[in-house]
């Protein structure tokens, strides 16, 4: 992501997937936030890219990663049937 760092990333990706499990009603870890939450951004940053909307600083990055991050737990529960934990 340009513009952010890798320790920005790290900060960006536990917010953004402990924000994306919240939106989810999830229990996750905090490794499993982080890694949502990196993954989430370069997912949500793909599709900005493809609505032709740019993504570079903390604030952009931390939106599409939280985006992106409850995209993926969303498909992931419509593939394995999984439901939400309350």
């Amino acid at each position: 992501m340009e513009g952010v760092g890798f320790f920005m990333m790290l900060v960006i990706g536990v917010i953004a997937g402990w924000v994306a499990e919240r939106f989810t009603k999830s229990s996750h870890g905090l490794l499993t936030n982080m890694l949502l939450g990196i993954v989430g951004a370069f997912v949500g940053g793909f599709l900005a890219n493809l609505a032709g909307i740019e993504v570079s600083g903390f604030w952009s990055v931390l939106i599409a990663a939280i985006f992106g991050a409850t995209v993926l737990i969303v498909v992931y529960r419509a593939i394995t049937g999984r439901r939400p934990s309350y």
